[in-house]
């Protein structure tokens, strides 16, 4: 069955799959490797912001206390969060701010997240914390501007819900340290971002509670924020976990539940960001490295914007280190790309989202069609996925499109198509038929991006009446990204391929055989 594209858009395609994306502990934005990642992920596929974990934890310094005179004393030391920032910018991307973790020398107690140890206790001064929020917020503001900053979302802490990131995930401390944290940021500046929960998955109960507290409260609140992740326990094996999945589609069910929970409330109305989102919430799962995640996702990315305001992929690169330094190059990192910058699939599924069309045309259960200003259409296609693992997805699955292309007298078409599978584009299998080399030298790192590159076919397409007809095939896990552009013959009249190797004009090959 031919499914026909329509002529006139149906809505608008939201840059919310793009508005921000996650990264490892903010003082790893110091790293060569880091930074070379960043730029490369900017340039094909250009994120708003950035958020990520640590801002106010030991690694990077700014709560520093001394004494001096006898007296207890604190400075606010900004020189990495300069350094950070300023490398940012550079690159055209913004803060997501984060506030956490607690910094040792004013933390309650010694209860700690992660390898590299996030303090996850209440302050034991709220004065001297809401001292360090308003002393770090007037710095960026400081050096940055205030026009800028307003544009920077600042959460305040990380899913308070888990016993693991919130000591004892005490609701009502949560709400108190929201509440301090809040004020403290609008001392700077009335017009700067608040906001949280930053809830878990399956926390929804805390979105009433705190809509409830700062409403009675009159605390500011800016834009609600939550997570989003669809895998179930955690399978350990050495360096490495294995999980189940639900459908994709429990993560836009996820992304819609702030809205349905919040309705009728003071909050109905306000910004909603998912602040992380993935299939598995391990650091060490090898889904994250395979063409099935990108197949898995790409619904996700088609679809998320109609239902928040921005949905932060949970992170960019696999420089990331909560469960420990990675032990090899693959080693199911969160990250869209490796150390070294290997492309994975889920790569390329983000950057065909930036080279779509703001017009949506059409969408469908495994496609979505855009147009962009000057005529040109590009298509997102993907095969359909089994995340149970007891039934092999078909090797084959066809998709017909009818699609408009214009102006009037167009009656040629170039389509670029680029495609990543199991076959194409997949330096995780490429790896494995390496051996699976843990430290790979530097002509491997070569073979893998090489074959971390997307297969690209091109052809040229009637035009008929105005609409030209694809017939596609995917492949087992595939993502393609389509590209029609209506064609301007300006070939030459004297242009004759058959003179390539100098015969005479009128020669028959046939005779000269």
């Amino acid at each position: 069955m031919r499914n026909t594209v329509p002529d006139q858009p149906i809505c608008r395609l939201t840059d919310a799959w793009r508005q921000c994306v996650g990264t490892g502990r903010f003082e790893l934005a110091l790293r060569r490797d880091y930074q070379d990642s960043l730029a490369l992920i900017q340039r094909d596929i250009g994120f708003r912001h950035i958020r990520g974990h640590g801002l106010l934890s030991d690694g990077v310094g700014v709560h520093r206390p001394y004494e001096h005179a006898g007296e207890r004393r604190v400075h606010h030391s900004f020189t990495y969060v300069d350094q950070v920032v300023d490398a940012y910018l550079e690159l055209g991307i913004r803060p997501f701010v984060e506030l956490g973790f607690m910094p040792s020398g004013l933390a309650s107690g010694d209860q700690t997240v992660f390898w590299w140890q996030g303090n996850v206790t209440p302050p034991k001064s709220f004065t001297e914390w809401a001292d360090l929020v308003r002393a770090t917020v007037a710095h960026l503001v400081d050096r940055y501007g205030l026009d800028e900053v307003r544009g920077w979302p600042i959460e305040v802490w990380n899913e308070p819900n888990l016993v693991a990131f919130w000591a004892g995930a005490d609701r009502d401390a949560y709400h108190h340290l929201y509440e301090v944290s809040a004020h403290a940021i609008k001392d700077v500046d009335a017009s700067l971002q608040v906001g949280g929960p930053a809830i878990s998955p399956g926390a929804d109960d805390w979105l009433m509670p705190f809509a409830e507290f700062v409403t009675d409260r009159r605390v500011p609140v800016d834009f609600v924020s939550r997570h989003a992740y669809t895998s179930g326990p955690a399978q350990h094996v050495p360096f490495g976990t294995h999980q189940t999945l639900t459908p994709a589609a429990e993560l836009l069910t996820q992304f819609a539940a702030p809205r349905r929970h919040l309705t009728g409330t003071a909050l109905a109305e306000l910004p909603v960001h998912i602040t992380e989102f993935n299939s598995s919430y391990r650091p060490d799962n090898p889904i994250h490295d395979t063409p099935f995640h990108a197949a898995y996702l790409a619904p996700v990315l088609a679809a998320g914007g109609d239902l928040v305001d921005s949905f932060s992929y949970w992170t960019f690169s696999d420089m990331f280190e909560e469960v420990g330094i990675p032990t090899s190059l693959f080693h199911g990192g969160f990250g869209l790309l490796t150390h070294r910058q290997i492309k994975k699939p889920t790569y390329h599924l983000y950057a065909f989202m930036a080279r779509l069309g703001d017009e949506v045309l059409a969408r469908g259960d495994d496609h979505l069609v855009t147009r962009h200003t000057d005529g040109r259409v590009a298509v997102l296609a993907w095969a359909p996925v089994d995340v149970t693992g007891l039934s092999p997805a078909p090797d084959r699955h066809p998709l017909a499109l009818s699609i408009p292309l214009g102006p009037p007298a167009t009656t040629s078409a170039f389509l670029l198509r680029s495609s990543v599978s199991e076959e194409a584009g997949n330096a995780w299998a490429a790896w494995a038929e390496m051996g699976r080399p843990r430290s790979p030298r530097a002509r491997q790192l070569d073979a893998l991006r090489e074959a971390a590159e997307p297969a690209r076919t091109h052809r040229a397409l009637p035009v008929a009446a105005g609409r030209v007809e694809v017939d596609l095939i995917l492949s087992r896990h595939e993502v393609t990204l389509l590209e029609l552009s209506p064609v301007r013959d300006e070939t030459p009249p004297w242009w004759n391929a058959d003179r390539l190797l100098g015969l005479p004009a009128g020669t028959d090959r046939k005779e000269q055989s």
